[in-house]
């Protein structure tokens, strides 16, 4: 059909727009330059009275359509007129032109392949409207399907358009959809030729599901037969697939991240419904589209009453938050600050804990080697020092000792308290000793000041039954006074020759051992009198004990470097050694 074909008096024909199995629509002008669409249903009317059936189905179907417009719908078309063409005899229904884009060609490139979330509820709750609309008056579509609703772009609502099979009869209907329908809109009993409440709602269902996966549930792979018997099958027997799924995979890559997480947050509400409205019969789903639009109505606004209640606490959530970090870098600024403060002091202590461990050893040392007293060299002074000083006295002390000891003996000798002349002899060769010491002047240079370590004497009263004669102490003592002395050359001597001329002392082993892992030194076979030195495994010496006492074994030992070590070990830290 062309553009020359005529419609009727005062209507002309513009042009075809599309032609489908129900039919083909032109676009057409009245008088008064109004632009309409016109619906031709192909079914040719040869009388137009009541002896041509298709014209009195076709008059019954228009009287239904007609009141659609008693009330109008933003949602549904405006239906003008309806009647036979002057060319043709083929029934025609006027409707008002809508100037837009179709859903299906929204769909489509530049567009992105899926609706957002938002758009998806203002086209059901648009479409849902018009279903509503519909049904209240007993008009049933038919025909749902994304290319018979549009987008009017002056008022911004989608619209449901072509009535066409609405007004065709039964018999016309189920033949037209055998061969022509949109199969993957179809509800499941439209194979059968039937049309219910609940048929428009299926549809509505699969328009839906479209919209959000961005292809409907069992998509038409050809247009051969098979194909279409495969669909039709599907709708009957095959449940949907996953629509969040499908949608995570249609997302456009144009889209950010978080849009993208924002818009797979589908309502879950929303999703039941399409479900709902996908179920294989009609009984299953919802009765009629006043019934679907009353629950979309209700949810939507649960869901707007819940994002305006969750704006007003993301405003003030915002506000607090603000706050809090605001907070939060105060904050890290302060325990950066006392951190900063915190290691500093960690690093004195340290350093101090450095300094008294190594004091602590040198006093260790200091003990370990018998040393009562250390004389540090010092820089030259004026006058006598402090140390100095008290070492005279106590040398002036020790000698003044030393002479009334020497006079009381002297006069033990001399009242026959001494019975033997070897002994006598020991006591002159001592006094001979204190007489090198006393007249051995001290060495001083302009550089240094060496001081000596008094002598220590202790009054020794031996009894007359005594091995050991006064002299021999005597002698002891001043011997013991000589090896404090770093400079007596001579006493280094007698030393040596008394090493060669005495024979060695032995030492009596009561067992050895090795140490287990690490064994601290002790000063009594006590726990709380240990020392930090130790003997480590690792020396891999062989002690030998010469004491042992409540779990403890006495040992002296020394290391590589000539240190002596003398103490109490603890039994449990050695492994005993067998012979």
């Amino acid at each position: 059909m062309g553009k020359v074909f005529t419609i009727t008096e005062g209507l002309e024909n513009l042009g075809a727009m599309k032609t489908g199995g129900q039919g083909s629509v032109y676009k057409g002008r009245r008088i008064g330059e109004i632009i309409t669409a016109i619906k031709l249903l192909p079914t040719p009317i040869y009388a137009e009275s009541a002896e041509d059936k298709n014209f009195v189905d076709f008059q019954n179907e228009v009287q239904k359509l007609k009141k659609v417009n008693e009330n109008p719908n933003p949602n549904v078309v405006k239906i003008y007129s309806s009647g036979v063409s002057d060319t043709g005899n083929f029934p025609f229904i006027e409707m008002e032109y809508i100037e837009g884009p179709e859903l299906e060609e929204l769909l489509k490139p530049p567009h992105a392949p899926i609706f957002t979330i938002k758009e998806v509820l203002k086209v059901a709750d648009q479409l849902s409207n018009a279903l509503a609309h519909c049904h209240k008056v007993g008009v049933k579509h038919g025909d749902i399907k994304s290319n018979n609703v549009k987008f009017n772009i002056h008022t911004g609502n989608y619209v449901l358009l072509d009535f066409g099979l609405a007004i065709m009869s039964d018999e016309q209907r189920r033949t037209s959809l055998r061969h022509a329908g949109a199969i993957e809109f179809m509800a499941p009993e439209q194979n059968e030729g039937l049309m219910f409440f609940q048929t428009d709602v299926y549809s509505f269902g699969v328009i839906l599901f479209e919209f959000l996966s961005g292809t409907v549930p069992f998509p038409l792979q050809d247009k051969g037969e098979t194909a279409r018997n495969t669909v039709r099958l599907s709708h009957m027997d095959t449940p949907p697939p996953d629509l969040l799924t499908l949608r995570r995979k249609a997302l456009p890559d144009t889209w950010s991240d978080d849009k993208k997480e924002h818009e797979m947050h589908v309502p879950d509400w929303l999703l039941s419904m399409i479900y709902k409205c996908l179920e294989k019969k009609p009984e299953n789903r919802f009765a009629n589209g006043m019934e679907l639009n009353e629950y979309i109505v209700l949810n939507s606004t649960l869901a707007a009453k819940k994002e305006e209640i969750g704006a007003e606490q993301s405003d003030s959530l915002k506000v607090e938050t603000k706050k809090l970090l605001k907070d939060k870098d105060q904050l890290q600024q302060i325990i950066l600050k006392y951190q900063q403060e915190a290691a500093a002091k960690n690093k004195e202590l340290e350093e101090l804990k450095a300094i008294v461990m190594h004091k602590d050893n040198e006093v260790q040392n200091l003990k370990l080697r018998g040393v009562q007293e250390t004389v540090y060299a010092q820089p030259v002074q004026k006058g006598v020092s402090k140390t100095a000083f008290i070492a005279l006295l106590l040398l002036t002390i020790g000698l003044g000792g030393f002479a009334a000891y020497t006079y009381f003996t002297n006069k033990a000798t001399q009242t026959g308290q001494i019975s033997n002349a070897t002994d006598s002899s020991n006591s002159t060769g001592a006094r001979d000793t204190l007489s090198r010491i006393t007249k051995r002047p001290s060495q001083k240079t302009s550089a240094q000041t060496t001081t000596h370590v008094p002598v220590q004497t202790n009054t020794y009263n031996a009894p007359a039954n005594d091995k050991k004669s006064q002299a021999e102490a005597i002698d002891e003592q001043v011997n013991e006074a000589e090896k404090r002395d770093p400079d007596n050359v001579d006493q280094k001597q007698d030393d040596e020759q008394k090493a060669q001329d005495e024979p060695e002392k032995k030492v009596i082993s009561v067992g050895r051992y090795k140490v287990r892992n690490v064994a601290y030194f002790h000063n009594q076979p006590d726990e709380s009198t240990r020392r930090p030195a130790n003997i480590n495994h690792w020396n891999n010496a062989i002690l030998n004990a010469i004491n042992e006492q409540d779990g403890f074994i006495y040992v002296i030992f020394t290391n590589d470097e000539g240190v002596v070590s003398k103490g109490w070990l603890r039994k449990k830290d050695l492994i005993p050694v067998k012979d």
